[in-house]
C-alpha cells in the first residue's frame, strides 16, 4: 500500500492536473464532485481506515495558500477527522500538526515531500 504522502500527492495529481471525475485508491473508487456553494472540486476517500476529504482551494480566502492558488498554483486541502490534515500545493505535501511524525496514527517519517 502506498503511504500517506504518495496517495495525497496522488490525489492531488488525478483532481487537479488530470481533471478526473474519479480517484481509485486501494481498488476502490471515489467520485470527484464539485461543492454546492463555490464549485470547488472535492473528493471523499478512505485511507488507512480513515475518511479524508479533499478539496480543492478556494482562492477567494485570504490565507496563503488561497495567495498561492490566485497566482496559478494548484492547492488541495485535506481534512480528517474535523482537522486539517495535510495540503499539497504543486506537486508538494505539507502536513500539518498531529498528522507529523506519526503521533496521530498516521505512520509518517517526513514532512514535505515534491512529486516525481
Amino acid at each position: 500500500m502506498p503511504d500517506l504522502e504518495e496517495t495525497l500527492i496522488d490525489v492531488w495529481r488525478r483532481v487537479l492536473v488530470e481533471d478526473a471525475r474519479e480517484v481509485e485508491i486501494g481498488g476502490k473508487r471515489y467520485p470527484v464532485i464539485k461543492t454546492s456553494r463555490k464549485r470547488l472540486r472535492e473528493v471523499v476517500f478512505s485511507f488507512d481506515g480513515k475518511e479524508i476529504r479533499a478539496i480543492e482551494q478556494n482562492p477567494q480566502t485570504t490565507s496563503r495558500w488561497a495567495k498561492m492558488a490566485r497566482a496559478g498554483k494548484r492547492v488541495m486541502q485535506f481534512i480528517s477527522e474535523g482537522s486539517y490534515l495535510a495540503n499539497v500545493a504543486d506537486g508538494k505535501v505539507t502536513l500539518y500538526g498531529k498528522s507529523r511524525g506519526g503521533r496521530s496514527g498516521w505512520d509518517e517519517s517526513s514532512t514535505n515531500r515534491k512529486s516525481a
